[in-house]
């Protein structure tokens, strides 16, 4: 009984300290932050910094407003999280056909393994202008090359991860009469899903660059739009919102992903 007594405890102390030092790692993040913003606002009002090429948090909030007012801005918002969204789908879809079909055969990843690494390291933005003769502006050319940024990287990884998956579990079930198929969808798959998850962190990320090349490029709504016009006729205010916007949105669809991630482990664990 105090064994038991003893271990739960601990266990009570540990998830305490868990607890505590998660609270402190956020509370420390929240301070770093904000003083960024006061040095930010207090060297722009004290002209330590020119606000008219680096705004300042007060301007940046007006032009928010302003934007908010004009029933502009969320029309744009949307246009770029539709495409991001569309983009990054599309990709974990082809993403993962392609690499089961790799991993199914053997020869066709050797012939095609060179290629998808030659265009893995071609630099993307390179493409963009080609996208924009081949498919003309609109949508259709954004979400392309939304998806060029990331697919490429995303089936070497899916690829690799399911290269990586115990050999023995495949084996033994072949030795208990399996086929190919339920070696994937019984191991192979199911044994990839961290390495899938932690992929699909990044390919968010991505598809998000991807989409604003394009929006620079071939578009006439869009955060990106906003952020090639604002320069183009000096408002930098509209700019610096436009970036600081697309921050935020990274940040909500990593820790997204990762809130997803949590919850799948965790039904895995039980």
């Amino acid at each position: 009984m105090k064994t038991k007594k003893n271990d739960l405890t601990k266990q009570e102390e540990f998830i305490r300290n868990h607890k505590r030092h998660h609270h402190e790692i956020s509370s420390w993040r929240f301070v770093i932050f904000m003083a960024f913003l006061a040095l930010w606002e207090i060297s722009a009002r004290a002209g330590w910094i020119d606000s008219f090429f680096f705004a300042s948090p007060s301007r940046v909030a007006g032009c928010f407003v302003t934007q908010l007012q004009n029933n502009s801005l969320l029309s744009h918002i949307g246009v770029t999280l539709y495409e991001t969204l569309l983009s990054f789908l599309l990709v974990l879809i082809l993403s993962l056909i392609v690499s089961t079909l790799l991993w199914y055969s053997e020869k066709l990843s050797e012939i095609l393994e060179p290629y998808l690494v030659v265009l893995n390291s071609l630099p993307k933005s390179a493409l963009a202008p080609l996208f924009i003769v081949w498919l003309g502006t609109g949508t259709r050319t954004i979400i392309v090359a939304g998806m060029s940024v990331a697919i490429f990287g995303s089936i070497i990884s899916f690829y690799t991860g399911f290269q990586q998956v115990d050999a023995e579990k495949i084996t033994l079930i072949y030795t208990l009469g399996g086929k190919k198929r339920d070696a994937f969808f019984k191991v192979v798959l199911p044994g990839s899903i961290p390495i899938l998850l932690s992929t699909a962190k990044v390919n968010i990320g991505l598809a998000l660059v991807g989409v604003i090349i394009g929006e620079f490029l071939a578009a006439r709504r869009g955060l990106g739009y906003l952020i090639i016009y604002g320069s183009q006729v000096f408002q930098l205010d509209m700019v610096i919102t436009s970036i600081i916007i697309l921050c935020i949105i990274a940040l909500v669809f990593y820790k997204s992903i990762q809130i997803i991630e949590h919850q799948i482990k965790k039904r895995l664990r039980m």
